[in-house]
């Protein structure tokens, strides 16, 4: 154990249990202590005992409830809780905070020192759950190498701001960064935004500059939020230190500028930030997209697919040749989901080539070129010296004009898989565009296998959200059936210390159209998207609405966020104020 303390009460329940004897109980003590080990873990680990006899010997021994951690959600447990070195040295791991109480996972219920301590830096009554050692090592090893159980303002506490290594693709050993912005006091304040942006899983960060005034904004779950107002004269020095790190000139201040830079944490743990700068009229503006490749999981499950909109889009990566489109605004998740597909693919068997702008993820085992229009390489150069190069897969990162439209298009033909992205609303939506750019009907219908147009919604926090009973009225005119409308269970935020105003994270909303031949029909004869959409809901393919509304109705989001990210298809008149879900389910309202 980690204290005499708490031997007489292990060699208590582990001999009554009849698990050992005392002799090697004794043995056993010595040896855990040696390694620094506890003795629950040390006997696991060495296969002395059974994880699961332990547990369940644990469980009537003491009276405690036991918990099987693989059915516990790692993304839903109060991580900031307890803090990391705790986790560490205790072996235990946080399950549920109440208002005064914490229940917490452990192996040995009998190690006092743990209790004592978790209860003192926590101030909350602590209610011992048994779980089995073996689960208990990896769920706490995962969390560890996730680093995301410290608060943002303890970072101070775990990191020296100074020793973050900074890493540029575009590395110059001798250029010069020494400048007056490397003040300790602005490189510490920088360091620091970037942890606190990492911990509260922020996409975007945008330092902006005014006449009067200086701001900071998080992007977090889709949503801009103020965290810092700081001096002018500061915040030029936090853009020109930025400048530094990305590689850019700190003297250009008239001409936006791209760069980005890599910041590695822990040995194992490296994240990229993209950075521009933007000169506007009273200084620039730097904006940061963060790329944590660790917390991508690149799952479709994960994405919001559900198990036919995942079936489609694998059954259309599985093809030998086609095009497959996926389509959404800006920060729908359209990338994400073309790396998704490029990880099924991945294998010793194809040749996978990407041309990107930028490169955002990087894979192992694929060819990822970054565009650059500066110097002639466009998206329709790189597909074409890709044809010369023997793929079996090609990803365009987006098709922006004609000339790699018909080139992506000749090359789904021709016995080449085709991945790409295109900027439109919806996936009937699509079909019209590839025709207003110029691509002839038959082109179209003949190489294009599925269309995915998706939209990123705000997940209700699992911790706080509630039920809401609604008018079957009100629900039939927001777009759900009446059987739907007697089953939904309709959710709300409410906020909590778990979230930002009653959400957490962002779950997709997707809408798949695979292109049958009868569809392929309805394209031939110069079908428009309302013709198009409304074959596609005879077929029996959901809108991104409904998509929406099925999740809304499973409680995973609000219909305030339904009603947000998708048109409401309502021409019933009689609708207003005073029963539409828009006024009515935003929280506390």
């Amino acid at each position: 154990m980690n204290s005499q303390a708490t031997l007489p009460a292990a060699r208590n329940w582990l001999v009554t249990s009849n698990l050992l004897d005392e002799a090697l109980l004794e043995q056993a003590i010595l040896s855990a202590q040696k390694r620094n080990l506890s003795l629950v873990k040390y006997l696991v680990e060495q296969n002395i005992l059974d994880s699961k006899l332990v547990a369940m010997a644990a469980s009537r021994q003491f009276r405690l409830p036991i918990m099987d951690l693989d059915a516990m959600d790692p993304a839903l447990l109060p991580l900031t809780v307890i803090k990391q070195d705790l986790l560490r040295k205790h072996q235990v791991v946080p399950l549920h905070k109440g208002e005064n109480s914490l229940f917490l996972g452990m192996s040995d219920p009998a190690n006092q020192d743990a209790l004592d301590e978790i209860k003192f830096h926590t101030s909350c009554r602590i209610e011992p759950v048994v779980v089995e050692q073996d689960k208990l090592s990896a769920v706490v090893q995962e969390l560890l190498d996730q680093d995301c159980s410290i608060k943002p303002g303890d970072i101070s506490e775990h990191l020296d701001f100074n020793s973050l290594e900074i890493e540029n693709s575009n590395d110059d050993p001798e250029a010069d960064q020494s400048d007056s912005i490397d003040e300790t006091p602005v490189m510490r304040f920088v360091n620091k935004m970037l942890m606190d942006s990492i911990r509260l899983g922020v996409s975007d960060i945008h330092i902006e500059t005014f006449e009067k005034f200086a701001r900071i904004r998080f992007r977090e779950d889709g949503m801009l939020r103020e965290i810092a107002r700081p001096p002018l004269t500061v915040t030029r020095k936090i853009g020109s230190r930025l400048k530094v790190m990305a590689k850019l000139d700190i003297a250009e201040k008239r001409l936006p500028q791209d760069g980005r830079f890599r910041l590695k944490f822990t040995r194992s743990r490296s994240i990229d930030f993209r950075v521009s700068t933007l000169p506007t009229l009273w200084g620039e503006k730097t904006v940061l997209r963060i790329l944590d490749f660790q917390q991508q999981k690149l799952d479709l499950d994960a994405m919001g697919f559900t198990n036919e909109q995942k079936q489609q889009y694998t059954e259309a990566l599985q093809q030998q040749q086609g095009l497959v489109l996926v389509t959404g605004p800006t920060g729908s998740g359209k990338s994400m989901t073309l790396y998704a597909g490029l990880k099924l693919l991945n294998t010793q068997e194809r040749n996978i080539a990407t041309a990107e702008d930028p490169v955002e993820i990087q894979m192992q085992g694929i060819n990822q070129l970054a565009v650059n229009a500066d110097i002639g390489l466009n998206f329709a150069e790189a597909l074409r010296a890709f044809l010369r190069q023997d793929p079996d897969v090609i990803m365009v990162g987006e098709i922006r004009d004609l000339e790699t439209a018909e080139i992506a298009m000749r090359a789904a033909q021709t016995g080449h898989l085709v991945l790409s992205t295109l900027h439109t609303n919806s996936a009937p939506e699509t079909l019209s565009r590839l025709m207003q750019m110029g691509i002839p009907a038959y082109q179209i219908a003949s190489s294009l296998s599925l269309v995915v147009a998706q939209r990123l919604a705000r997940r209700l926090c699992n911790h706080c959200k509630k039920p809401v009973e609604l008018p079957h009225k009100v629900l039939i005119q927001e777009g759900f059936t009446s059987e739907e409308a007697q089953t939904a269970r309709i959710q709300i935020p409410a906020g909590c210390e778990f979230c930002h105003s009653g959400y957490k994270g962002r779950l997709g909303i997707i809408e798949t159209v695979p292109i049958t031949t009868a569809l392929s029909h309805v394209i031939m004869n110069g079908g428009n998207s309302m013709q198009i959409a409304e074959f596609a809901e005879k077929a029996g393919f959901n809108s991104l609405r409904r998509s929406a509304l099925e999740k809304a109705a499973q409680g995973l989001i609000s219909l305030a966020e339904v009603n947000r990210i998708t048109d409401i298809q309502d021409t019933n008149s009689e609708k207003n104020t005073e029963t539409n879900p828009v006024f009515i389910l935003n929280g506390n309202e």
